[in-house]
This record gives C-alpha cells, structure tokens and sequence, in this order.
C-alpha cells in the first residue's frame, strides 16, 4: 500500500484559505478586543516598588496583545471640554496645559483652572454644571490623557525643547481649532519621530529619546 500526495495545487490553495481564516480571526478579534474595551485605562506595565525592579508583565493576555499590536482603547473624558471654542477665544494652549514649555510633561487643567472662568460664563451649561460638581465636592477633575507611549517603548519625551525648536504643536496633536473632545489625530511610532527629527536635521541617536 502507496502513500496518497494531494497535488500541489490543491496544497497551495487549502493554505491560502488556512491563511485568509487566520488573518480574519485575528482582525475580528482585535477589532472586538479595541471595541469592549473602548472605556478602560490604557494598559500599564508593572513596577515592583519594594525591589525597584522593573518587570515588563501585563495584567491580562489581551493587555499584552493591545500592547503588541499598538492597540488604543478610546480615551472618554469625565466632561466633553471642547478645544476648538477655547482656541476660538482667544486662549493658548500653555493657559490650561501650565508648565508645557518649560518642562517634560504638559499638565492637566486642574479644577481650579477651569474654575477661573466658568462661574461667569455659561454657568448653566450642563458641562459646566459637572465642573461646579466636582469643585463642590473638592475633587479634582479626573482627566484621561489621550497620549502616551507604551510602557515597553522606555521612551522619554521632553516637551520644552520641542517648543523652543519651534514645533508647532499640531504636529504632535493634530489641528485642535477643529478637535472638541481631544482625539489621539497622531500616531506617535518611532517611524514618526525619526522621520521628523530627520527633516529638522537633529539627532536620532537612540538615547535621545530612550534613556
């Protein structure tokens, strides 16, 4: 009794159906992990505090998996503050995001910011009403941050140098004077920054931005 060999044809085409199967699955399924997940915090990784060391484990498999493929959940703001109406006011973006330019992080609006202004203009507003809320109960507005890199990326971002360099910030954040709700307009991948510290002629040395 002879071994039986499907044709070659035949062995090509059940692996490209194999193939196409694989690759839908996996799209459906990231497509339904981003979708569940839409509310929840961006993954962070581990750190122990006892020990000071760092470990890259993730919470859950899907986190590692987000993280892997980059995926995003959908940041939802506690109030829907709208940027292009501030922008149209008048107001800078170093007005709410205090110390952007002289230092590493941009701040978040702190409840006494946004406190400044609104008990004079459109206090009846039912997002304003929510500000009032939480100065009420003398909490802080609990902000999301819309951007950030992934824990496993070791990246260091600066952003005063950036702005004394004259990097407008819509080429990080998109054009806000269109934006209400702050989107995440651009993707932040080391082809991005390379490609922009390249045109501006400065260094892509890799602890410039990894250290």
């Amino acid at each position: 009794m002879g071994w039986t060999f499907l044709p070659v044809r035949s062995i090509r085409l059940w692996a490209r159906i194999a193939g196409v199967i694989c690759v839908a699955s996996i799209v459906g399924w990231l497509a339904a992990l981003s979708s569940s997940n839409a509310q929840s915090p961006a993954p962070a990784a581990i750190t122990s505090e006892d020990t000071g060391v760092y470990t890259t484990a993730h919470r859950s498999a899907s986190d590692a998996i987000r993280e892997f493929f980059d995926v995003h959940p959908k940041v939802v703001q506690p109030i829907a503050f709208t940027h292009k109406v501030h922008l149209a006011s008048g107001l800078q973006c170093t007005f709410c995001h205090v110390g952007v330019d002289q230092g590493p992080d941009a701040a978040i609006p702190s409840i006494t910011v946004c406190a400044t202004c609104h008990p004079a203009i459109d206090p009846d507003n039912a997002e304003i009403k929510k500000i009032a809320a939480y100065q009420a109960k003398g909490q802080d507005i609990p902000w999301e941050r819309v951007y950030g890199f992934q824990p496993s990326a070791h990246v260091k971002f600066n952003h005063a140098p950036h702005i004394r360099a004259g990097v407008d910030c819509a080429t990080c954040h998109g054009d806000m004077t269109k934006q209400t709700v702050a989107v995440r307009a651009v993707d932040h991948t080391m082809g991005f920054c390379i490609t922009c510290h390249q045109q501006r002629k400065v260094s892509i040395d890799c602890v410039t931005c990894h250290y």
